[in-house]
């Protein structure tokens, strides 16, 4: 028989938040010292100093509900960081690099957006003004993000693709030392 209630389920939700967040904070140095693009760079510094401030907002949340932010593993997010870690273990060029860590970085915005837009409609149910506000804060910021990281994989996509052209144009046929000619429509 079923005992948990909707208040046991935030609890447990922003738990796995809080996971996620902290995970997100050991991770996105790596990925900032693994960009080659300098926007990129300072892009994964800025979110790393934000994720920290959103880590702050959910332990504010958990002295309000007097409970532990501790006790649980998002095990969600701890596949979304391996994924990039995987990715920064590719034997890439740079900006093909760039273009795998904005792909894992949108996917673990898409994780948070879904997670925070759950979390607070919980809260509005739950009439947790307090916590409302300050998860609508993240929720927003997520997305802002998730806007930067689109509009920056925009230019990435476009140069690896030029970079990939260009090495494909300059590959030479093995048996004849002559270069290969590109089949590229003009």
């Amino acid at each position: 028989m079923a005992t948990k209630s909707l208040r046991e389920l935030y609890v447990d939700e922003l738990k796995d938040l809080y996971s996620a967040e902290s995970q997100l904070v050991k991770a996105l140095p790596k990925m900032a010292k693994a960009a080659s693009s300098e926007e990129l760079r300072q892009g994964f510094e800025a979110h790393l100093e934000q994720t920290k401030e959103q880590v702050q907002r959910l332990e504010e949340i958990f002295e309000l509900l007097d409970e532990s932010p501790k006790g649980k593993k998002c095990v969600g997010m701890e596949g979304l960081v391996k994924e990039g870690a995987e990715a920064m273990e590719e034997d890439f060029q740079d900006t093909v690099l760039d273009a795998a860590l904005i792909g894992a970085a949108q996917r673990v915005e898409h994780y948070e957006i879904a997670a925070y837009g759950t979390v607070c409609e919980f809260a509005t149910v739950l009439g947790e003004k307090d916590h409302l506000s300050l998860l609508e804060q993240t929720l927003e910021e997520e997305k802002e993000t998730d806007e930067k990281l689109t509009e920056l994989a925009k230019d990435i996509n476009a140069q690896a693709n030029e970079g990939q052209s260009i090495e494909n144009d300059n590959e030479k046929d093995i048996s004849t030392g002559k270069r290969k000619t590109s089949r590229r429509a003009a």
